[in-house]
């Protein structure tokens, strides 16, 4: 098990007890800080000679809040131990278990809360368990700063941490068990702090003060040096708020149930919660981390999968074309030979056609691959009328089985474009195809306009209109969006497919109605500056 510990080393930069803190962290923390010195020091100044009267109720709701707070921070602590299973994590969750352990006899020892003398001990045992509260979490607070930087071989090893956590659970109760058996029999023994239920005595600030303050200055400063994570510095916020409550329990006024008494005890009710604050905020953010990590791993996989098909759906819809071309051409050459007397020159015309198909093929499949990896390498100056030729004559075959009339007005005098030849001439024949498809389920007439034009001075703008059935309105939105099709037997990937190429050629392809039937698809083109504007 010590082999998995670098792991873990390497996974605690994830959680507050390593992470830095940042500046906006630190200016949070300086701010409660000094909130907190404000606050009590300003109700100090304005309310602090004033003695009010006894509430016992308070006091039971105070310590019990603080032992709620108190207590789930330490579980907290521990559960965050067994995931690190790192030793000053182990101190510090001792240090805040300790404290809820030593509330439970404070609050049963303090006179009128549950019975008139308190359930067990006399009159010093609730100030002493107090000392002791707040001399022994700073104790704890040295302890965790001295073990952070132990060797990660000397880890607890998995199988160790539970055990970890019982031993640490039973020593701390056990201390405070000894402690507050201290304090309830040994009030004979120790000088006292107590003149009566309400009055200290003038000794207070020797007895009880300047051991807190040294302790909590000591814990301070050695944290100060070692500072290194958000825990850190919540830590040094929460000691802090120890010292900034030492003045106002004996001045003005030095009895409980003061101004300065009540201001102190909500002060201590807020600083025990700072930690726990600070963790619930941490396992908040870690939970919110875990859903995002989870909700963008399902986003990829089925981008994943999403893209798999499109890339199938791709091949499939695009070879079919060239494929669909060369059984024809193939059945026509069969016809020809297959006669009394063989008509050779048709017949070497639709074996071209398959050769001419067979090379295409092998285009589209290779054009496909490039929609998916853009290659500048690929793309050479174009005349836009020669694509169109190219394209129109590849698709004579269908275009006279469907006896459609083609009309082609290509402009003269149109700038060169830049780009990839196969992709180019792939949207035109995709574009042309929808159309004859279109086309095929109408009577006469049948009418295919290819246009080229000038856009925008040094761009053009090519137009496939048709005479068909046309786009219904409720579809002109999504008749671009992957996998969707009007068609009964369509894919429908080509449309998306040619966009894709138009977008990376830095054009644009759109589709409005054709007047006063069928559909026209048009799409720019930049124009290439470095070549020189045709004839």
């Amino acid at each position: 098990m010590p082999g998995r510990a670098p792991s873990v080393a390497d996974d605690q930069h994830f959680v507050l007890s390593s992470l830095p803190p940042t500046p906006g962290q630190k200016r949070l923390a300086l701010g409660i800080v000094l909130g907190l010195m404000v606050a009590l020091y300003l109700v100090t100044w304005v309310f602090g000679g004033i003695q009010l009267g006894a509430i016992h109720s308070f006091v039971a709701v105070y310590t019990t809040g603080m032992f709620v707070t108190d207590s789930i921070t330490a579980i907290l602590l521990y559960a965050q131990f067994s995931i690190l299973r790192s030793r000053a994590i182990l101190v510090i969750a001792s240090g805040y278990l300790f404290t809820a352990f030593l509330i439970v006899p404070y609050v049963l020892a303090f006179p009128d809360v549950l019975a008139p003398n308190g359930v067990v001990g006399g009159l010093q045992t609730t100030a002493y368990l107090y000392l002791l509260w707040h001399c022994g979490f700073p104790l704890f607070v040295i302890g965790y700063t001295l073990s952070k930087d132990e060797e990660p071989g000397r880890r607890f090893a998995q199988g160790e941490v539970r055990s970890a956590i019982l031993r640490s659970v039973a020593w701390t109760a056990a201390s405070a068990a000894a402690l507050a058996l201290l304090c309830i029999r040994g009030t004979a023994v120790l000088p006292r702090i107590m003149v009566d239920r309400y009055r200290f005595v003038p000794e207070w600030p020797y007895l009880v003060a300047a051991p807190i303050l040294a302790l909590c200055s000591l814990a301070l400063v050695v944290l100060w040096f070692r500072r290194r994570s958000i825990l850190d510095l919540f830590l040094m916020v929460v000691l802090c708020a120890y010292l900034i409550e030492i003045p106002p329990q004996y001045y003005p006024v030095m009895a409980r149930f003061s101004t300065g008494w009540y201001a102190v005890r909500v002060t201590s009710l807020l600083s025990s919660s700072i930690v726990l604050i600070v963790l619930l905020y941490e396992i908040t953010a870690l939970y919110g981390g875990l859903l995002a990590a989870v909700l963008r791993q399902r986003r990829e996989r089925e981008a994943r999968l999403m893209t798999g098909d499109a890339v199938a759906a791709s091949i499939a819809h695009e070879v079919k074309q060239p494929l669909t071309a060369m059984i024809t051409s193939a059945d026509a050459g069969f016809r020809f030979l297959d006669r009394s007397t063989p008509n050779l020159d048709k017949a070497k015309e639709a074996f071209k056609r398959i050769a001419t198909d067979g090379h295409r093929a092998g285009v589209v499949v290779e054009g496909i691959r490039a929609n998916f990896k853009t290659d500048d390498r690929t793309r050479t100056s174009l005349d836009v009328n020669e694509l169109i030729e190219e394209a129109l004559t590849l698709e004579r075959g269908d275009l006279q089985k469907h006896r459609i009339l083609v009309q082609a007005e290509t402009a003269a005098h149109l700038p060169e474009v830049r780009g990839n030849r196969s992709q180019l001439q792939q949207v035109l024949i995709n574009l042309i195809t929808n159309a004859i498809d279109s086309m095929a389920a109408k009577e006469d007439p049948r009418m295919l306009c290819v246009k080229s034009e000038l856009y925008e001075r040094d761009g053009v703008m090519i137009s496939v209109a048709d005479s068909g059935g046309g786009i219904s309105t409720q579809h002109l939105d999504r008749i671009f969006n992957p996998l969707f099709t009007t068609k009964s037997d369509g894919m429908g990937m080509g449309l998306s497919i040619c966009r894709a190429i138009i977008e990376a050629h830095e054009g644009r392809l759109w589709v409005s109605p054709n007047i006063p039937h069928g559909t026209v698809f048009q799409f720019t083109l930049r124009g290439d500056v470095a070549a020189p504007v045709r004839a």
